[in-house]
């Protein structure tokens, strides 16, 4: 068994936190730029793009943060159970495999509900993501969600944001871009997550609704408790008020603080809304409300169905990164992905049931993704530069919390929609069956993958807004294409 001094990882964990603070440091900066004043002047849409036709008017991301191992879920390799001496190099996947409603495909056992609804799912086997350095999940998360790659000198917008903006919502008194499962307080990394999660240089109008707790949804869209209408009403126009009059405006431009003001309203007109019903989880039938309840991601798919069939344009529900938690996997992987297949599998088949039998699943695009997969081995992929980030670095299983993918790999990572246009109990590209498990065929970029995204919702991947005097596009630089073989 290799082991490592005291000071080596002393000095591993200082290099870490270094980076983190480093990275942590330039996300600020560009942030506090994205509301000075003439940062983002009046933004216009490029006039010579044509956007397709939308193959889906809706779409849900179910993002597994923390880093998804494609070997332990939706990519199943050669399985060996765990045995006292046997090789790490032998653990391809933890999990054995098991059949789904496709014929011969085969997914990793403890998702049976998951299995059934395959037949209705597009499965991508080879996307990859690029060695951004260092294999950092607030760098790669930041990519994934905004398709640029940290720090920028703008404040990108999150996908969700793109669609608020350029699409809006399907109903004016819903917001268009709804963020369940994740805190932005009181977690590790908070200020990285929050660098993304938001409108970037669009405004806070176009950034999430956050609901961290699904069952505390309703509260979020009531007014205080014992507060009169009239109160309310004056209360909101007190606060709109006191941002115009803000002494500190100058460090805000103008069409930042117009829409702050804007996102005030909208809240103001969902809170006076009937349609705050649709936030109320309680009101789902108690038999719907077990089958989702598995925990919070489970009750968050509850609620993002919700949040679509009332309007809302964008819904991600996350597993929530919380550093070496859930999908974090740096020990006790077998164990932990065990628990975690328990708790989206059948939140997951039921929200595509559920779906299809209010006949939304045609056009809503349901993604299953993460920052990247999992390895025994490889960290990155090989050739790579970055740090080995494993906990435990041994030769050979001595302990149950050996046993499970601890390394960050970003050769082939497997993504799954449904719905929005797509394919049916289709399987689109391959990674090789033997270590390095790189995508072998058909790899499918960020980039791209985004652009597909796009298509289907009917956003051309050129499209592109002016900000600080020069174009910045949906898709990095506008050269993402859209994979057409994923589309039915």
């Amino acid at each position: 068994m290799k082991t490592k001094t005291l000071q080596s990882q002393q000095t591993e964990t200082f290099e870490s936190r270094l980076k983190r603070r480093q990275f942590l440091q330039s996300l600020a900066a560009m942030n506090v730029a994205g509301w000075m004043a003439g940062q983002p002047q009046l933004l216009s849409a490029n006039e010579d793009v044509d956007h397709p036709a939308p193959t889906a008017d809706a779409c849900i991301l179910l993002w597994m943060a923390g880093g998804m191992a494609a070997p332990e879920t939706f990519d199943p390799k050669g399985y060996a159970p765990y045995e006292v001496g046997m090789p790490v190099g032998n653990m391809l996947s933890t999990f054995p495999a098991t059949d789904t409603s496709v014929d011969g495909l085969k997914i990793s056992a403890g998702l049976p509900e998951i299995a059934q609804v395959m037949d209705r799912a597009t499965l991508i086997r080879s996307a990859v993501q690029p060695d951004l350095g260092s294999i950092l999940h607030s760098r790669h998360q930041y990519h994934w969600h905004t398709g640029y790659v940290p720090p920028q000198t703008v404040a990108c917008p999150h996908l969700g944001a793109w669609m608020a903006k350029v699409l809006g919502p399907q109903n004016p008194v819903m917001p268009a871009f709804v963020n369940i499962g994740q805190r932005l307080e009181g977690v590790g990394e908070k200020e990285e997550l929050k660098a993304f999660t938001t409108g970037g240089f669009f405004g806070s109008e176009f950034g999430p609704m956050n609901l961290p707790y699904p069952e505390q949804a309703a509260q979020a869209v009531q007014p205080p408790s014992g507060m009169s209408s009239q109160r309310f009403a004056n209360r909101n126009r007190l606060y709109k008020q006191l941002v115009d009059q803000n002494p500190n405006r100058e460090n805000m431009s103008d069409y930042q603080r117009e829409s702050l003001l804007r996102s005030m309203e909208n809240a103001y007109r969902l809170l006076s809304s009937k349609d705050r019903q649709a936030f109320d989880i309680n009101d789902e039938p108690q038999e719907s409300r077990e089958v989702y309840d598995t925990g919070r991601f489970g009750r968050g798919c509850l609620l993002a169905r919700r949040m679509v069939e009332a309007g809302a344009r964008f819904v991600e529900v996350t597993t929530e990164y919380v550093p070496f938690l859930h999908w974090d996997t740096h020990k006790s992987g077998h164990e932990t992905v065990a628990r975690l297949h328990s708790e989206i599998d059948r939140p997951i088949a039921k929200l595509i049931r559920d779906l299809e039998d209010r006949k939304l699943l045609d056009r809503t695009l349901v993604i299953i993704a993460s920052e990247f997969s999992r390895d025994a081995l490889i960290e990155g992929k090989p050739g790579s530069n970055a740090n080995d980030q494993a906990t435990f670095k041994v030769d050979t299983l001595s302990e149950p919390k050996h046993y499970g993918l601890h390394r960050h790999f970003t050769g082939g990572t497997s993504v799954v929609m449904f719905g929005g246009g797509m394919k049916q109990g289709f399987v689109y590209g391959k990674t090789a069956d033997e270590r390095p498990l790189l995508a072998i065929e058909n790899p499918v970029s960020v980039i791209d993958l985004h652009a597909t995204i796009m298509t289907a919702m009917g956003i051309s991947p050129k499209t592109a807004f002016v900000t600080e005097g020069r174009p910045f596009y949906v898709t990095q630089d506008g050269q993402g294409q859209p994979v057409r073989e994923l589309f039915a």
